[in-house]
């Protein structure tokens, strides 16, 4: 397992999963949504979008955190992945995460008002339509994440 994509709604906890996994894998994590927004609260343009994802993807080993965007291209970093990792959290749980850090970020608040999140049975669909083989992780509770991160110590 050297190229992982980690999914799943807004607030389900993608990004301290992502770090703990580079942390203890020693590989590099990219968050995605740290790239797609600009400074002024932006997305990039389509085709640059595209264009940095199949940068990213073509490295040899990486932790890809992110699955949203409008204009986002899933499909690059599904196909080259050989682990997907799909955090689904009770939407209470991640409603509740969304809301503390929203706080904390005008540009987050304003991506939730403003966009539509991927519905998790369209990630599972796109996950089964575009990389069929690979090792999927379906991880419904923080215990269930806790074991995976261990497992691969």
């Amino acid at each position: 397992m050297q190229r992982v994509v980690v999914l799943g709604r807004g607030g389900a906890g993608k990004s301290v999963l992502a770090r703990r996994l580079g942390e203890v894998m020693g590989l590099p994590v990219t968050e995605l949504d740290e790239l797609f927004w600009s400074a002024d609260a932006t997305p990039l343009p389509r085709e640059q979008w595209a264009a940095l994802q199949r940068e990213l993807v073509a490295a040899p080993a990486w932790i890809l955190d992110g699955d949203l965007g409008p204009f986002d291209v899933l499909e690059p970093r599904l196909r080259a992945a050989d682990t997907i990792v799909v955090l689904d959290f009770p939407l209470g749980t991640c409603v509740r995460r969304a809301l503390r850090r929203s706080r904390e970020s005008l540009v987050f608040w304003r991506w939730v008002i403003c966009y539509r999140r991927r519905s998790l049975p369209g990630i599972l669909a796109a996950v089964t339509r575009c990389a069929p083989e690979v090792n999927l992780q379906l991880l419904r509770h923080p215990r269930e994440v806790e074991r995976f991160l261990r497992d691969r110590r």
